[in-house]
């Protein structure tokens, strides 16, 4: 069976074609600057890797000429090959509890929750509509970056805020990244050979989001009613005073949706640097003696390592923390140091093996009172893969 994963950002589409037999990648590629000037599609497939501008007025062209390129360069004979579309959705609301077929219905109510992740539920409504109208007689499933969430207690979801604003717009935690913590939790599950545990999983990327997970359900999660709030981001600010909001407006002459924009685009690592949103960067800069960077990184190790002490209390305890996307697959360093601040919790770091990067590994010693894991994540692959159990059922 193949299934193609699809996921949107504004003027963006990144897409996997998987065989589902093996799982493997068949084909990856992205379609930049979709309705703008120079606008451009590139493809990864075998040894190939090709890119070429290419006009993409809207969702209609994107449709029409990823199917054409996919059979033009024989990595399909024609849409019949297709199996089934999954599409990341970055926000259900209360409503999605779990993947669904793509219908008229659902495709208004994920435009109706644009307010909610203006830059990716625009975006992925669009993709659908096109790709349903163009392909009808193809699959196709929705698979919520919130639903995994929809465990979540009202004690914990709910805000100390005036109860009629829940009540009325639906202003709780939502928390994202389910979709990536899903399968983190999953492949926690295929290792201890059970699903009685207790699991922190620390999705640590340019976006951030750390889960408390028991038996397989999310118990609380760092993000919140947007992808703002949490830990500290690349260029996401994370949990901070409210009050702030205000105050730089009256300060700097700004209106709400600019100050908003500088917590999403100009803060968290690249705010407090002045250098970089990339750890990697970061890193380097820190070798330097940068003492911005010095400050930015041992800031965003802190505000992990603080909700990772947060939900050890929650949870009463855990069985394994998990680091999986960019940083927490690649950076020896961040990890390290991470779990430094957990030694008092009896975390203990195997450092050799430590230095193991990208590849999934029990990175904790054999006594250590928690184990810690880095576990690769693979959204795009979850995406089909729910995409695949719903058409396989139905």
């Amino acid at each position: 069976m193949k299934i193609l994963s699809i996921s949107t950002r504004g003027n963006e589409l990144k897409f996997y074609l998987f065989e589902m037999d093996d799982q493997s990648i068949i084909a990856n590629g992205i379609i930049s600057r979709i309705g703008l000037e120079d606008s451009s599609y590139s493809i990864s497939f075998g040894s190939e890797n090709i890119t070429e501008h290419v006009e993409f007025r809207d969702y209609n062209d994107v449709a029409n000429i990823l199917f054409d390129k996919l059979v033009t360069l024989n990595i399909i004979n024609s849409s019949i090959d297709i199996n089934g579309i999954g599409f990341r959705v970055v926000h259900g609301g209360s409503k999605y509890v779990d993947s669904v077929f793509v219908n008229d219905k659902v495709i208004q109510d994920i435009g109706d929750l644009s307010d909610f992740a203006p830059s990716y539920n625009d975006s992925i409504s669009l993709a659908m509509r096109s790709f349903r109208k163009i392909f009808p007689d193809i699959p196709m499933v929705a698979v919520f970056d919130t639903a995994f969430n929809q465990t979540i207690s009202e004690e914990n979801y709910l805000y100390p805020l005036p109860l009629d604003w829940y009540e009325k717009y639906g202003i709780r935690k939502y928390g994202f990244y389910g979709t990536s913590h899903k399968y983190v939790t999953k492949k926690v599950s295929e290792i201890l050979g059970r699903n009685d545990f207790k699991l922190i999983s620390c999705h640590l990327g340019n976006g951030g989001s750390v889960s408390a997970i028991e038996n397989m359900k999310v118990i609380d999660t760092s993000m919140g009613f947007t992808p703002l709030s949490g830990i500290m981001m690349g260029t996401r600010s994370g949990d901070i005073d409210p009050s702030i909001i205000p105050y730089i407006m009256k300060k700097e002459g700004l209106n709400v949706g600019e100050v908003i924009d500088e917590l999403n685009n100009n803060s968290g690592i690249y705010g407090l640097s002045q250098y970089s949103g990339d750890m990697l960067e970061i890193l380097e800069e820190c070798d330097k003696g940068n003492e911005n960077a010095i400050r930015a990184k041992n800031k965003f190790v802190r505000s992990v390592a603080d909700y990772i002490g947060k939900y050890y209390v929650l949870l009463g305890g855990v069985d394994v923390i998990a680091f999986t996307a960019g940083i927490g697959e690649n950076s020896v360093q961040i990890r390290r140091e991470i779990c430094e601040k957990l030694a008092c919790l009896g975390v203990k770091l195997d450092l050799d093996i430590n230095n193991h990067i990208g590849e999934m590994i029990k990175i904790s010693t054999d006594d250590s009172k928690i184990q810690v894991y880095v576990i690769p994540t693979k959204e795009e692959l979850m995406v089909a893969m729910d995409t695949e159990k719903l058409i396989k059922n139905r």
